[in-house]
């Protein structure tokens, strides 16, 4: 089992960046795939970004492909979601996910984090 703490979220300009941290505990974080998610006010949850175990492989959403990037640390149980160009739509609670699966885990993930508060305005 695996608990997720997200942090860096905050209030932040069209146009600015910001990064999110999730930290794993337990010694397994780099058996995990992991992911980040979002959810806006009156929206479903939405997959943003996953990346493999060893980090070599990544995926985005379409609405944030060459905007934003994720990355892991496997020696500090971290993963990162590095958003550029931030616009007001990007406005949502941005989760942390871990899964064993890579190919399933942007729809089933095994776990969760508590989740950050990301407001852009215009």
């Amino acid at each position: 089992q695996v608990q997720l703490v997200e942090s860096g979220g905050g209030l932040v300009q069209t146009g600015d960046s910001l990064r999110l941290s999730c930290a794993a505990s337990g010694r397994t974080f780099s058996t995990y795939a992991m992911a980040w998610f979002r959810q806006a006010p009156g929206k479903e949850r939405e997959f943003v970004a996953k990346i493999s175990r060893s980090g070599l492989l990544t995926q985005y959403a379409d609405s944030v492909k060459d905007r934003f990037t994720i990355s892991r640390d496997n020696a500090k149980n971290t993963v990162y979601l590095q958003m550029n160009s931030l616009k007001p739509e990007d406005t949502a609670v941005y989760y942390c996910a871990a899964g064993t699966d890579i190919t399933t885990l942007h729809r089933n993930p095994d776990y969760w984090g508590q989740g950050t508060q990301v407001t852009v305005s215009s």
